[in-house]
């Protein structure tokens, strides 16, 4: 059986490097005599304006060493994708897609059925002009989407075409329920289902603070941060971006470098879906600041599924008590595993059984 994945790969993204990569493993994990591709397929508007971003200068925001580091990130995300991602030859349309022969399509996880996006929108991730027998849904988001109003008639056509569907978040599910009448099976984010390579950054100060994209952070949160820091003895660094407050450049990482970084962290701030699930995986104390709705929404239903919610700051936090509150991981991981489980039970039972497993 060859079975493709169709998600948002060729982002210039950790989140989204990291999902493909962990539902391709996981995919080939549960059908090891089959072949298992990620569909090179590029929506070419998403990928120049992501690609065109990184080289943007910010004045004031960041340092031209910062600058220089920045933009060489879209060719270590290339490079990584040809060496670790099993890519099909390089498609721009469902009729390519359909070239490729495969039996089954899994499309998702990530933001694949944002249709409000004008960016990153494709009617592909919903199925349109595809004719593979078997295509199935693993927890896509539909960011902040909703059904209001005419929606575009290749969404209601296309996922006619889905023999099983799931979600990430609750709004996806109400999505998928509002506009095919079906339930979707609630499931974990693919990087929850498999382990990653060990890589680490050379010359880093230990311990640390890390933030992720703590995104419109109030100004007097941020240095009651480092206040703390330099009272505890903490450095200050970013996973992939750059602040002036920070303890060193640590822009240009790879996606398991990335990982890395959230592994050796003593706290982490994130503003980010990722890097929520990151500190989550890693058992890191951490605390997350969301500052639009479609982040509201991914992490706040993340969380919401761990019984978690008290780690979203607000704008007026006691910081010092969250700092010293302390998240009891035995309880999350027993929840992960049975999360995880439903995920795994999902796949097999919606990829099929053709290759004999």
């Amino acid at each position: 059986m060859k079975i493709g994945i169709l998600t948002h790969h060729y982002i210039n993204n950790f989140g989204a490097y990291l999902q493909a990569y962990a539902l391709c493993k996981t995919i080939k994990r549960l059908y090891p005599q089959d072949e298992v591709f990620i569909i090179h397929y590029i929506n070419i508007k998403h990928f120049l304006i992501n690609t065109c971003g990184w080289f943007r200068y910010y004045r004031g925001k960041e340092s031209f060493r910062a600058w220089r580091e920045k933009v060489k990130l879209p060719a270590t995300f290339a490079r990584e994708r040809r060496r670790h991602l099993p890519l099909t030859r390089i498609c721009f349309s469902a009729r390519a897609v359909n070239r490729l022969g495969l039996d089954c399509i899994v499309v998702g996880s990530d933001e694949v059925w944002n249709y409000q996006d004008k960016k990153g929108n494709a009617k592909i991730k919903f199925a349109w002009g595809l004719t593979c027998r078997n295509i199935i849904a693993y927890a896509p988001s539909v960011g902040n989407s909703v059904v209001s109003g005419e929606v575009p008639p290749y969404i209601r056509e296309g996922l006619k075409r889905f023999q099983a569907f799931s979600a990430r978040d609750t709004l996806t599910e109400t999505f998928i329920k509002e506009l095919t009448g079906k339930e979707a099976a609630r499931v974990l984010d693919p990087t929850f289902l498999t382990e990653f390579p060990k890589e680490f950054l050379q010359g880093i100060r230990r311990p640390y603070i890390l933030f992720y994209y703590c995104d419109k952070l109030p100004g007097e949160i941020l240095e009651e941060i480092v206040s703390y820091a330099k009272e505890k003895g903490y450095a200050i660094y970013g996973a992939g971006e750059y602040n002036k407050i920070y303890s060193g450049l640590t822009v240009n990482l790879t996606p398991f470098q990335w990982i890395g970084m959230f592994r050796e962290a003593e706290f982490v701030f994130t503003g980010t879906f990722h890097g929520t699930v990151f500190s989550l995986l890693n058992q890191k104390q951490f605390a997350c600041f969301l500052s639009n709705k479609s982040r509201k929404e991914k992490v706040g239903a993340l969380l919401k599924g761990f019984g978690m919610q008290d780690r979203i700051m607000g704008k007026k936090e006691d910081l010092p008590a969250l700092l010293e509150r302390k998240i009891d991981y035995i309880k999350v991981s027993q929840e992960i595993d049975r999360q995880k489980k439903a995920g795994i039970s999902y796949l097999k039972r919606s990829i099929g059984t053709e290759s004999g497993q």
